[in-house]
């Protein structure tokens, strides 16, 4: 009981700051901004429970003393120590986690007491009043009084009285340099002080940022905020202010005297580039150069690199004005050709110039390693394999055709044990599961094209272009299938906070070498079959089923399964119920679906903009639509070259059947900052894909499923839907999907953090050859399946990434009866746990 008091460790005569309050204008002020503004804030709670408190109450405050008095100092105890451990492990015990370690992680993770200090509370007061002061309450007064609790305890009320705000009446500027006034003159109507605006320190030093920023881009490369004064008269005028903005020429150290002079605005007249120099302190001879399009290259060794591979990422032009927004790019621009180490940029004045309006551009490039390999191995676990070693070697080639191509080679592979009866393995081996593959990826710092497309995507853009090629094969590892991918696509960010990503064409290729095993991989399906066949089993071919030693027949796979699917469908040699011919024929067309081979070839744009400033902005969206179109260029060819029709009367190319269609999506996230470490985040998506033409399906690769940890948590991943089926597939998809998700994120211990989480959504078919009312989307109406659940989960914070655990719980699971919907498996026992790194959305 001791140990949960929150004065144990307070000092007598020293009070625990249990509160603070804020009075402004006699009202509670809880706006975070200005709660974070006073210098001592009351222990942290969970739930309204000192936690991090306790548990620093619970540490021993002097463990190593604690033990040197229990054990050491007590021959008994340590001679009887002794006999089971050495001395020297007795007296080392008093370092182990029993003794001292468990305390010190309590203290680690805990927090220690906030005792109220006067001095600190007098401080607040004074920034309070400063804050004020600095958003046109001139008048402001600030206070604080302390409130003795029992127990010892207390806590600080602080009292504002802001007076009446003062209001801008006018602003007039004196500016030195006539040059930059000129420059002001021709931006002054986007200045951010207004007249009859409130006055706000804020908004001032944005203005100060603003001119800075337009004096600099416009070549006035020595220009710093400094040189921005801002005064203000308040005096007798009725609670209005006149603003002088004042700009101040140039400070220039000439000996031991300062002088002033005008700003002047400069212009490039050179611009060098040293290919293989870190720095302008170096003392080798160059001993390579090559001049392109007024730019000077110069090479300590033989030149590697094409000219208009270096100039193309410098901004900076012979007789270009200076601007800082030129450095920038150019910084973005080398950093992103992935072959050079971060570049340094430098100007010097151009002694030649007799104005002095003159820099001399100097780049420095350290090239990276031209060649860099890496390997990788894991062990492996999952339900396809009980053990699994997995492995890839990846090779990275730069300045490949002397233009900062980068060249990307990995090999991968992976071996593995099953027992699974279903895979074949005549010699028994322990490692009968493997899975290859190798891909190739070719960088292209621009738009690698025929035609000249700078004026459609210039390259202030930064653009890439992309090609790449894999191929990848199993061996008893579902329906052993290989693959062959490759494509083609271009990025480039029409502004800092847009990307946009055009797919020429993308090509996949995939063949089923062992559909055969189809029943042993997809077991709810041969389950649903079989149960069937032996609700008709009196009409059902006997060599059709194998008999166990408990009497139970079973289906034969895949003679079994196959003859009596053709039996009710082709040959109509069994007679059954409607429903149960339509569940039979709806086995028999996912069976068709999931073991054919497939072709895509399809072009894609996505674009995305996002709002987020950098990693620690909680007050956020992000925005991402992306179409895709498939099979039309195949159409095209197939038609061409008179492509022989398959047995469905569908085109083929190559005697396959390649997939048409039509794809869209929309995927919004916004994030709202709840102060007080709390974060509320939502994310809704729409996605549909309509096939067509020579489709009535859509590929498995291409389509939609729902469940898993950055999906609906409550759900398993591909165990939701489609519709009200109740997921009973395998592998549930369907080719439409709704999703909104939201979650509240708050603080909890040190680096662990919670949230309480809702996701809804669902899958559905439209458009396509699937029939069932309970797998299609029909309309408004089916949205009365869209599927609920909800949980909480903890997440811990490791800087550089977080680590997810997340529990969800059905709270309304379409695939139940109507009127056993809500909460009939809202329990642990039917939750799912969800691991993943970092946050769902």
């Amino acid at each position: 009981m001791t140990a949960c008091d929150t004065v144990k460790r307070v000092p007598d005569g020293k009070k625990l700051l249990k509160k603070n309050e804020i009075l402004v204008n006699d009202k509670i002020e809880k706006d975070e901004s200005i709660e974070n503004l006073l210098y001592q804030k009351p222990n942290s709670t969970f739930l309204g429970y000192n936690l991090r408190l306790n548990m620093y109450n619970l540490a021993k405050e002097n463990p190593d003393s604690t033990f040197k008095a229990k054990v050491i100092d007590n021959p008994k105890k340590y001679e009887r120590l002794s006999k089971l451990l050495s001395k020297k492990q007795v007296e080392r015990l008093g370092n182990s986690f029993f003794y001292s370690g468990f305390h010190k992680f309590l203290k680690r993770t805990g927090e220690p007491p906030v005792i109220l200090d006067e001095a600190r509370a007098k401080k607040s007061a004074t920034r309070l009043k400063a804050y004020y002061f600095n958003n046109g309450f001139f008048n402001a007064k600030a206070s604080y009084e302390i409130d003795t609790l029992p127990n010892k305890k207390a806590q600080v009320k602080y009292t504002v009285n802001t007076g009446q705000p003062y209001i801008i009446d006018s602003l007039t500027r004196e500016i030195a340099t006539p040059a930059l006034d000129s420059l002001y003159e021709v931006n002054k109507s986007k200045s951010l002080i207004k007249k009859g605006e409130q006055f706000k320190a804020s908004n001032f030093e944005a203005e100060r940022e603003r001119i800075t920023t337009n004096f600099r881009n416009n070549g006035a490369y020595y220009f710093q905020p400094t040189n921005i004064t801002f005064v203000g008269d308040s005096i007798d005028t009725n609670h209005k202010t006149n603003m002088l903005l004042k700009i101040s020429d140039r400070s220039v150290r000439t000996g031991d005297t300062i002088i002033t002079k005008p700003f002047k605005l400069y212009k490039i007249t050179q611009v060098n580039i040293f290919t293989d120099s870190q720095t302008s302190n170096t003392t080798k001879r160059v001993a390579d150069s090559a001049t392109y399009n007024g730019y000077n290259i110069y090479s300590v060794d033989k030149l590697r690199y094409k000219p208009k591979a270096i100039t193309d990422a410098v901004f900076f032009t012979p007789g270009v004005t200076y601007a800082d927004f030129r450095r920038t790019l150019t910084s973005r621009y080398l950093n992103n050709l992935r072959v050079f180490n971060a570049p340094s940029i430098q100007f010097v004045e151009d002694s030649t110039d007799v104005d002095e309006k003159s820099l001399i551009t100097n780049i420095y490039l350290m090239p990276r390693k031209k060649f860099s390999f890496g390997a990788s191995t894991d062990v492996t676990h999952s339900n396809i394999q009980e053990f699994g070693i997995a492995g890839s070697l990846t090779g990275t080639f730069r300045n490949v055709f002397r233009g900062a191509e980068i060249l990307e080679l990995s090999l991968r592979g992976n071996i593995g044990s099953s027992k699974d009866n279903g895979i074949a393995n005549p010699n028994n081996v322990f490692f009968n599961l493997s899975e290859y593959g190798a891909d190739v990826k070719l960088n292209f710092p621009r738009v690698f094209s025929p035609f000249n497309t700078d004026k459609i995507i210039p390259k202030n853009m930064i653009p890439n272009t992309v090609l790449s090629l894999g191929f990848a094969k199993q061996q008893n590892i579902g329906l052993d299938k290989e693959s062959l991918t490759g494509g083609m696509y271009y990025t480039w960010n029409p502004k800092r906070n847009v990307t946009s990503r055009f797919d020429l064409f993308n090509i996949q290729y995939v063949k089923n070498i062992n559909k055969s095993n189809y029943f042993n991989v997809y077991r709810s399906s041969y389950g649903r079959l079989n149960d069937l066949a032996n609700d008709y089993i009196s009409q059902v071919n006997p060599s059709y089923f194998e008999t166990d030693s408990n009497g139970n027949n079973f289906l034969t796979i895949e003679n079994g399964t196959d003859g009596f699917i053709a039996d009710v469908i082709q040959n109509g040699a069994i007679t059954t119920s409607p429903e149960d011919a339509r569940a039979i024929e709806s086995i028999s067309e996912r069976k068709n679906r999931l073991t054919e081979n497939n072709l895509i070839f399809a072009s894609s744009f996505t674009y995305t903009k996002t709002t987020k400033t950098d990693l620690l902005d909680n007050n956020f969206w992000i925005f991402k639509t992306k179409l895709e179109s498939a099979g039309n260029f195949l159409g095209l060819i197939s038609g061409l070259s008179s492509q022989p029709k398959n047995e469905n009367g569908n085109k083929t190319i190559l005697e396959v059947e390649y997939s048409q269609y039509i794809k869209g999506e929309f995927d919004f996230i916004k994030h709202w900052d709840l102060s007080n470490s709390k974060v509320l985040a939502m994310r809704a998506f729409f996605g549909v894909a309509i096939p067509y033409a020579n489709s009535d399906n859509i590929p498995f690769s291409k389509s939609y499923f729902a469940g898993g940890s950055n999906d609906i948590r409550a759900w398993q991943s591909y165990g939701l839907g489609p519709g009200s089926s109740g997921g009973i597939n395998d592998f549930n998809e369907a080719n439409m999907k709704i999703l909104f998700s939201t979650e509240l994120r708050f603080k909890m211990l040190g680096k662990l953090n919670g949230a309480i989480f809702a996701d809804a959504g669902n899958i559905w078919n439209v458009l396509d050859n699937e029939t069932d009312e309970d797998y299609t989307f029909t309309g408004i109406k089916s949205l009365e399946n869209i599927a609920l659940g909800s949980g909480f989960g903890f997440r811990y914070d490791f800087n550089f990434f977080v680590i997810r655990f997340d529990l969800g719980f059905k709270t309304y699971d379409p695939g139940k009866e109507v009127g056993g919907r809500w909460f009939k498996e809202y329990n642990l026992g039917h939750s799912v746990l969800n691991i993943g790194i970092n946050y769902p959305f």
